[in-house]
């Protein structure tokens, strides 16, 4: 079983899946809570904004399916910002959406970012766990009904995130000269 990540576009004919899944898990979680009906924000931003050189779309494939997903747009001259992250149902609990967040990531450094903003919404505890358990900064704070903000916004600063400690070198004899 290998995996592989495809950069494409949320058009691609692989990527229907998960953007039909994603705009179901919208509409079964939250209905019309924000006062739009819950196809809104899959139509919110058009395909082109997850496009380099300012975005990008990504997919993790498996046996050419695709598995798991995300994006990213410019939110601002050195910020991107995270949209469309998924992982198809049959194949969560497998530390999926995290390689695609370092994925995404990795690839929003290469374009110039050097920070992620995203949101998530209230009724997303995956979600909120897994920023959380990536390095994401919450604007917000974590003890209060997440209700209360309706949608949860994080951040990370990517040259942060690079430094990543290595484990001491295993210490050697020093040997007589």
């Amino acid at each position: 079983m290998s995996d592989q990540f495809l950069y494409t576009t949320p058009l691609d004919p692989l990527a229907q899946p998960l953007v039909e899944q994603l705009t179901w898990e919208y509409a079964t979680r939250y209905g019309t809570y924000f006062g739009e009906a819950p196809g809104a924000e899959m139509s919110r931003y058009p395909a082109s904004l997850f496009a380099p050189p300012e975005g990008n779309f990504v997919l993790l494939l498996r046996e050419g399916r695709a598995i798991a997903g995300g994006a990213f747009k410019r939110y601002d001259a050195q910020t991107a910002e995270l949209k469309r992250m998924w992982t198809d149902s049959a194949f969560r609990r497998q530390g999926l959406a995290r390689r695609v967040v370092e994925e995404l990531e990795a690839q929003a450094a290469r374009q110039g970012y050097g920070k992620i903003f995203l949101t998530t919404g209230f009724r997303q505890p995956e979600a909120r766990d897994l920023y959380l358990n990536t390095g994401y900064t919450p604007l917000f704070d974590p003890a209060v009904d997440p209700e209360v903000y309706k949608k949860l916004a994080f951040e990370k600063d990517l040259a942060v995130a690079a430094y990543r400690p290595r484990p001491p070198a295993e210490q050697l004899p020093l040997s007589a000269a």
